[in-house]
């Protein structure tokens, strides 16, 4: 069995890391660690663990709320509100800038969405957000056009209720206010 531990402290922003690595087999396990683990007592806020099979995979998790997967970094956020009784739990994945999947799983309904975000443009200000509710097999979808100097236009269309929405935001350094008006569409 072989092991590797590295260290590194940075003066000026006052930060330590370690990594402790071993190879079991062909893959290698590891976990680093930072002075925010430790500092307040022992806590999961810094801890990263790895297990790695170099050429075949990598997959990092972060046990606070994501975890990486060929290189890209796929965020999990966990909530449970005891006096709604109600579990949930968000995941996404960036594939770049102008391209996000996002999860939504409700435990206990089953409820599940499924969600594509692509902003299209050198500035992306026009996104289009198709949504998939798989408990409902139905197809919402959202268009936003973003200006210069803070306002934004949204179009929605939700396919269960064939509800057809449009949305004014005005958000400037002057004042600021929302319009929305939406229409049923038999």
């Amino acid at each position: 069995m072989k092991a590797t531990v590295k260290g590194r402290y940075e003066v000026d922003k006052s930060v330590a890391t370690a990594t402790l690595a071993v190879h079991a087999g062909d893959a290698r396990l590891k976990t680093s660690f930072t002075d925010a683990t430790f500092s307040s007592g022992p806590s999961l806020e810094g801890l990263v663990l790895s297990v790695e099979k170099p050429g075949a995979f990598i997959l990092d998790y972060n046990f606070m709320n994501s975890f990486k997967v060929v290189d890209k970094t796929v965020n999990l956020t966990y909530t449970h509100a005891k006096a709604a009784n109600r579990t949930a739990l968000d995941g996404s994945l960036v594939f770049d800038p102008a391209n996000k999947v996002s999860i939504n799983y409700a435990f206990g309904s089953g409820n599940c969405k499924v969600k594509y975000w692509y902003a299209h443009g050198e500035l992306r200000r026009l996104v289009l957000e198709p949504c998939y509710d798989v408990s409902k097999n139905a197809w919402d979808f959202a268009l936003t056009r973003k200006f210069e100097g803070g306002d934004s236009l949204k179009a929605t269309y939700q396919t269960t209720t064939k509800n057809l929405g449009l949305e004014w935001n005005r958000d400037s350094k002057d004042s600021s206010f929302k319009d929305n008006h939406s229409d049923r569409k038999a």
